[in-house]
């Protein structure tokens, strides 16, 4: 019977430990950064104490930068619409 409470206790921890947001941002980089170089972004948990945008470079780094930048802005909208399924660039 202490055995169960022992393996219980153990999943009720484990559990309480994914609840939290993956990854949070709580340094940013303010300097613009060429199209190129991004291959992705995410956007941070609403759960993180600042609102982030986590950039995906072509070297697998990721940064962290501000969502109401407008180079962010831009970035995000070129990203998306590179990334819209069904669409062809060799045209």
């Amino acid at each position: 019977r202490l055995r169960m409470a022992h393996v219980y206790s153990l999943v009720v921890l484990t559990g309480l430990r994914g609840v939290g947001p993956k990854k949070c941002c709580f340094r940013f980089n303010d300097k613009v950064v060429s199209k190129e170089r991004v291959v992705d972004y995410t956007k941070t948990s609403q759960r993180c104490p600042k609102s982030a945008i986590l950039l995906e470079t072509v070297a697998g780094r990721e940064m962290c930068v501000r969502p109401s930048l407008p180079w962010v802005k831009d970035l995000i909208s070129y990203l998306d619409a590179k990334n819209a399924p069904g669409e062809s660039s060799h045209l």
